[in-house]
């Protein structure tokens, strides 16, 4: 019998409080305990970045980070970014530019992606690109990725003067 820890977070806005074994992941507490299946379990190794999601403001990988040590965080999901509309613009221009493909790493790209929109509005596209890099996806050759965070990041530019 696995040990047991009680846990009390905010995941997308919402108070939870649950028991939870002491050594399940993160993305396994939100895919199956929470019921949010937005983000994915990819390689379960961390490398790939399909269970991307927000911890406190950061972005961390959600198979690599024990639920039970979350006690007093706020977590931020796929659909807490939907939700908020903090992301609509992006999930546009992904549409619009063919960057969603298959879309099995897409919501853990568009989180790693929704990062740069807030902490670096002037990246350039070699930036783009870098900060992406944690993030694999098997279709797109990331051309359409890229380009789509770009133009969004113009698309709010031009909004704010």
């Amino acid at each position: 019998m696995s040990a047991r820890i009680d846990i009390t977070l905010t995941v997308n806005g919402e108070r939870v409080s649950r028991s939870v074994e002491a050594r399940r992941h993160l993305i396994d507490f939100l895919r199956i305990d929470l019921g949010l299946t937005g983000s994915h379990a990819g390689c379960e190794h961390g490398v790939c970045g399909a269970c991307t999601v927000r911890v406190d403001g950061e972005i961390v990988r959600g198979c690599l980070v024990l639920a039970a040590s979350l006690d007093g965080a706020e977590v931020t999901t796929i659909e807490g970014l939907t939700d908020t509309g903090e992301v609509a613009d992006l999930q546009e221009a992904f549409v619009a530019r063919n960057a969603a493909q298959c879309g099995f790493c897409s919501p853990g790209m568009v989180i790693a992606a929704a990062d740069i929109l807030r902490h670096h509005p002037e990246a350039s596209r070699a930036e783009i690109r870098e900060h992406l890099s944690g993030n694999y996806c098997r279709c797109t050759g990331y051309q359409a990725i890229v380009d789509a965070v770009e133009s969004t990041l113009a698309t709010r530019r031009e909004g704010a003067r």
